[in-house]
Formats: structure tokens, sequence, C-alpha cells
């Protein structure tokens, strides 16, 4: 990065005879000083200015200035390693300059908050600029940004979140979402909102940066719109597997070692499904390179799979030798880190994922395996260059169209996103492809419960509060309740630890009843939310103690580091959130009787609809919601100690996944009494017919109770059906 420089008047930029019809700030010709901030180019831009001029994408700059400047909506679709997210957001900072920034400043989204930081750095190097001066970047938890900052990367998530003060996003001119083809739900809705949001604001101009499977697509979302597209590098040599492998893992594992044995130079990339098979890949690599003859180069495994933080570890991992070769072992998240690696030869791309898809119905999320799409295919086989090798292990006909994420998740906060808008004055989201209806209809019966949204289906006082929150809503309501309540501090812990990764780590080989012996110490009676505030607590008390390092005392309990530092800073960002809106935050008071009531109390508020009951005493917990049967997790406290204490009966639950043998984790005990005093009557007799719904019934109204039950014997005799009444709340239009 260049050094700081003082502030000058702006002067000739040596890139403007690239385009005859570029501005010329005409300040004079004997010295080449930067647009930006006025001083002289360092040595070190013109180096960086020659190699840029070799990407793909440089062939298209006086033609992309020309249509940027006549249209609103531009497309630029082009394969990986064409430079296209680091040159186009540079030229559309020279375009609002040229304009003195009169509309605004540059924005360019990225769905990965690694790629956020790297390519703002990459492009403050090229602009011979200081990060976080004229170019800064904004992820979760973190800033780096001046009044200075013209051209900024961030994710989509902060992007929409930023539009909760800004709706039509009138302090850029120029809005970049790059990374379309990911289809997370933060891209799809920016790119459903932009189209409303060009209409009223005719000076904006955004574009588009995608690869050539989505162009399609997007072409007849927007209409007829220009579209550059970029000129593909030469395709690596690509050999497809005959038959679908369903041995992919040991057959990926097995060709790596076969490469190595060639001895043929450059590293290698391997795609798997899961986090959990590049860990276990990397354990075996590590293994078999132990037993690699003394003629071969050692073999260095990296895992590239997002940590606690969401970052990826960086790329120069080196290793003691000289002579290696490394193996980069990555998911289906890791694409699009490749963008400055060149020691890449050979890719191996099993074709599968694992995703976690939710099923409305049942309130959960389950983990399927299902094939890549044909974006990730195009994108993993550019990766190894036109001098390098692909190994796809499946045929060729076999990748997809990209899912959508947002035909995938729970679309409830983006719900209550969007009806925040709604009141902001934007239209309605047009989106590339439209929620699941069952999906939305059971976000909108959700928000409904939450009290969220009033008899007309707009957003209430407290829903207008939780879109401010930024957590989930079950969460952001619980929190609201706890201001009530007076625990305030206690729920800011539980909702932190709860957004933060788990804080608990995995023990190595042989480490596991001392772990277990570690995590009981701070084992609550009451639950597992209690827990994590045990936790949380004598992790600020470690931060107190001058005589052991906090990273040290997290080794020796089994806790991660990372985990926890995001936990509390978050719960800081959740903290001057709530001062910000004016909400009381009361002192803390944890472990007195009153303050676990309240905290229980300020959960089920939130919580509710996550409510489960043992019905034999031994674990098989049945969820009141849709019926189903669970178990509680292995790593819950009550897991640890249902030999002991035995298991309670009634528990809110925060998390309930299909595929873990249909486990509930962050469990906590509550009585049926707290349950029928903080849940809606209209969601309580709203819930289907049960032995776990007719003891609450016999508890809030006995008398009523019995006569159903009377009713009900006399139909079983005579062969009738009885109609249980129900309440509903609201109809949502």
């Amino acid at each position: 990065m260049s050094a700081e420089k003082n502030s000058a008047e702006p002067e000739v930029h040596p890139e403007s005879e690239e385009c005859p019809g570029e501005d010329s700030f005409g300040f004079g010709d004997d010295l080449e000083l930067n647009r930006f901030d006025g001083l002289p180019f360092s040595s070190r831009y013109y180096k960086l200015l020659k190699e840029r001029k070799t990407l793909p994408v440089w062939k298209v700059r006086c033609q992309f200035e020309d249509v940027l400047a006549e249209n609103q909506l531009v497309i630029v679709s082009g394969t990986a390693k064409t430079g296209r997210s680091t040159q186009i957001p540079q030229w559309c900072a020279e375009f609002c300059l040229s304009a003195q920034y009169q509309h605004g400043m540059v924005v360019c989204t990225q769905t990965n908050k690694q790629q956020a930081v790297d390519l703002a750095l990459r492009v403050a190097d090229e602009m011979d600029v200081n990060i976080g001066h004229e170019v800064g970047y904004t992820i979760p938890l973190e800033t780096c940004c001046s009044s200075d900052t013209v051209l900024r990367y961030c994710t989509d998530d902060m992007l929409l979140r930023e539009m909760m003060s800004d709706p039509f996003l009138e302090h850029y001119g120029v809005i970049i979402i790059d990374q379309a083809h990911e289809r997370t739900v933060s891209t799809d809705i920016l790119l459903g909102l932009l189209k409303d949001i060009l209409l009223q604001r005719p000076e904006l101009r955004v574009v588009v940066l995608t690869v050539p499977p989505m162009t399609d697509k997007l072409l007849k979302h927007y209409g007829s719109i220009p579209l550059i597209s970029l000129e593909a590098s030469s395709p690596a040599e690509v050999v497809h597997s005959n038959s679908s492998n369903k041995d992919y893992f040991y057959s990926a594992l097995r060709l790596v070692l076969e490469i190595h044995r060639t001895k043929e130079g450059g590293d290698v990339v391997v795609f798997f499904a899961s986090a959990e098979e590049v860990h276990c890949a990397s354990s075996i690599l590590q293994r078999e390179g132990t037993r690699l003859g003394g003629e071969l180069d050692q073999l260095v495994p990296v895992v590239l799979c997002p940590g606690p933080g969401g970052l990826l570890p960086v790329l120069t991992q080196q290793s003691g030798s000289t002579k290696s070769r490394k193996v980069f072992l990555s998911t289906q998240h890791g694409e699009d880190v490749w963008w400055d690696t060149e020691s890449v030869n050979f890719v191996i791309d099993t074709g599968v994922q694992k995703k976690m898809v939710y099923n409305p119905r049942v309130r959960a999320h389950s983990e399927v395996l299902q094939s890549i799409s044909q974006c990730q295919g195009d994108i993993r086989k550019q990766l190894s260059g036109p001098t390098g090798k692909c190994f796809c292990l499946y045929p060729e006909a076999n990748p997809s169209e990209s899912s959508p994420q947002i035909l995938e998740s729970n679309i409830t906060p983006t719900v209550l996103f969007l009806k925040r808008m709604e009141i902001a004055g934007l239209g309605q989201c047009n989106f590339i492809d439209r929620p699941d209806p069952e999906g939305l209809m059971q976000a909108l019966e959700e928000l409904d419960y939450l009290a969220a949204l009033d008899d007309d289906g707009n957003l209430s006082e407290i829903g207008i509060i939780m879109s401010e929150i930024p957590l989930d809503p079950q969460m952001a309501k619980a929190l609201l309740a706890s201001c009530e309540f007076d625990c305030v501090s206690e729920m800011l812990t539980v909702a932190a630890m709860l957004s933060a990764p788990s804080c608990f780590l995995e023990p190595a080989a042989g480490m596991s009843h001392e772990a277990v012996q570690c995590h009981r110490k701070f084992q609550h009676p009451e639950g597992d939310h209690f827990t994590l505030i045990n936790i949380y607590n004598a992790f600020k008390q470690s931060q107190r103690e001058q005589y052991l390092t906090v990273e040290k005392w997290c080794q020796d309990y089994f806790l991660d580091y990372s985990a926890l530092k995001t936990a509390d800073a978050i719960r800081s960002e959740l903290t001057d959130t709530l001062n910000r809106i004016e909400l009381p935050i009361s002192e803390p008071s944890f472990g007195t009787k009153t303050n676990t009531h309240n905290i229980k109390r300020a959960l089920l508020a939130g919580f509710f609809m996550q409510i489960a009951r043992d019905v034999d005493g031994s674990g098989n917990y049945f969820i009141l919601t849709h019926k189903h049967m669970a178990q509680v997790h292995p790593l819950s406290s009550y897991g640890a100690q249902s030999h002991k204490l035995g298991l309670p009966e009634w528990v809110v639950f925060n998390e309930y996944t299909l595929s873990e043998n249909n486990c509930m984790r962050t469990v906590s005990e509550i009585s049926p009494q707290v349950f029928i005093q903080m849940a809606p009557l209209y969601f309580f007799y709203n819930l289907p017919p049960s032995e776990s719904k007719d003891i609450l019934q016999d508890m809030l109204d006995p008398e009523a109770s019995n006569k159903e039950k009377k009713l009900r014997a006399a139909a079983d005799d005579s062969g009738c059906t009885v109609v249980t009444q129900t309440y509903d709340r609201c109809v949502i239009q």
C-alpha cells in the first residue's frame, strides 16, 4: 500500500490515453497525478498497471465506459480470472469522479466477507491509495472506511442492512452487484429491489457481474439491457467420469496421490461436498504423505473452509520444504477465492455439495446431498488455466441450474425486511425466482404470531422495532421482551452466543473425556441457554485476569477463542443498536431466582413456537407445532447429565435439524404454566390436537377442557366427529 499522502489538486491520469473520449482534467502535463488524491503515482502503481492491462476485462474498457454513460443498467458476463471484480469498480469510481460525485460514490457487493476484504486491499493497491481512505470495505462487525471513501466493497447483507436508513441508496451513484450467479438471498433481494429503485433514481447506475450460465436469466428478468461479454481464457483440459461415482471422496484422494506420483509440477485443488469431508481428507493426505517415497516432493494439504469468523485462511501457507506440492481442499464456497492464485495446475471436482434446505412445514433444516450447478462447474474448470487439467468426477451433462437460496431458506427475516421497505416507499420486490408460496405463508404466519404485523398485514410498532435489530425475528422478539422482564444483559449474551459460531472446540483424538470434563464446569442446571451465559461470563472474567492469556484459557477449556471473540463483538453491536433505538438495558443479575424466571419468560416470548415435551421420560420429545419426535443433541448439557439428573419434561429449543437424528440444539427447561402465559392464544388454539396440548388446555381452562373431553367421549360412543374451535389472529392479505 502507498504511504500516507498529502492532499493536492488532481491532475492527468496515465490511463486516460486508453479511451480517447475519457475526460481529461488538464491541470498540466509535467506530472502524472492520481485523480483520487492528487499526489504523484508510485513506481508500484505502474508495475501493477502493466499487469492490469493483460487482463481479459481490459479489452472492453472503452465499451464498458460508453455503455455505462448511456444506460442505467449493465450486465458484464465473464468467467473467473477475467479481472472483472477488480477493474470494473475502479472504472465506475472514475465515472463518479468525472461527475464530481454529484450522484454519490461506488459500492460493490460480495457474497463472502473474505472476498470483500481481499478485493478492497488489492484495488487500493492498484489505485495507489490508502485502504480505509479512498477505498474501503464493510463486513459484519468490521468497517474500514472514512469520509474520503469513494469505492467501497461490502457483503450483500450489509448493503441490505444499509437500506434500513437509506431505502433508495442515495449515497451511491453506481451500485455493482458482483457474483450474481451465487444466488444468495441478499443478492436476489437486491436484484429485485434495484428494479424499482432505478425507476425512482434515473441518475443511478447498476452493474451486474456474473458468469455466462446466469446471463440469460438476468436478461429475461430485466428486459432489453446492454450485455458485455468478456473473452474467456483458454479452458483447461477437462476429463469427465463416464458414470456417476458414489465413492467420490476416496476417488478424489486416490487421484491426488496419482497426480503427485507423476511428478508433474503444480498445486492441486479438490472440491468436496462439505467441511467435514475437507477436514477428513486433510487428515488422510497428511498420513499418506508421510508414507511417500523420498524421491517425491512433500505433499502439503491446505484446508480452505470458512473459519469461525467466516473468513478463509490466507492462501500463502508454506511448508518447511522448498520442494512441496500444496493440495487445497475446499467446498462449494471456495470457487471465487482463486482470483490471484497462479500455482494451481490441477483441479479435481467431485461435482456434489451438501446444503441445508429449510422445510417450512416443520420449521426445520435438513442436510441434502445434491449436484453442483453448471455455473459452479464452469468456474472450477477455469481455475487451472489453459495449461492445466480439470478432472470432473461426474458425467458431462451432470451439473444443473443453480438453485437460488431464497427457495431453500427460512424467509421469515426476508419478509420482515421487505415489509419494512414497503413502509419506506419501495414497491414490491421483483424476484428473479419467487419464493415458495408455502414458505411465504409460513413466514407471514410466524410474523403474525410474533405480533410483528397488524390486522391489515402491515408492520406493527413491535415489527418496526424488530426490523431494526440485526437478529432473526424470534430472537429479536425475545430481546425486546427482555426489556420488559429486566434481563436485557443476559438476553444480549444469549443472542450473541447463538449468533456466533459454536464456542465448543472439537477435541483432538484421545482428549474427548478431558473436553467433556472441562465443558461440564460451565453447565447450568436450567439448560443450555444458561450454560452459554456461564461460558461468556467466564470468558470475560478471564480477560480481566492478568496472569493468564485469554487464548490460553480458551485452549485449556476446549473453547474456541475466535468464536467467543465474535460473540463479544456481536454483543457490543446489539448493545449499540438497543441504545440507538432507546431501549432500556437492565443491570445484570444472573444467578438469582427472579432473573432465571425472567430469562425463560423472555425466551418464550420469541420461541413459543419451539416447545417440546418428553412423552415417555426417556428423552423422546414431542414437538407441539408439527407432531415430530426429536432427541436432545448429545452435546447439550442435558445430554451429558441425563443419567444423573434426568431430563426435563417440557423444554424450549433454539434449533431443530432433521438430518442429525432429529436433534434439538440449545435446549432449556421451561414450565408449561409459563408457556401458556407467554404464547399468544391464537397460536395455542391453532396447535394440532395432541395429548400434550390437552395437558396445556387443562391448565389454561379446566372447565372448558372437561366439557371438550365429555363431548369427545360422547362422540366416540356415537361414532361422530367433534370439530375443535380454532382462533385466527388475522387474515394476511
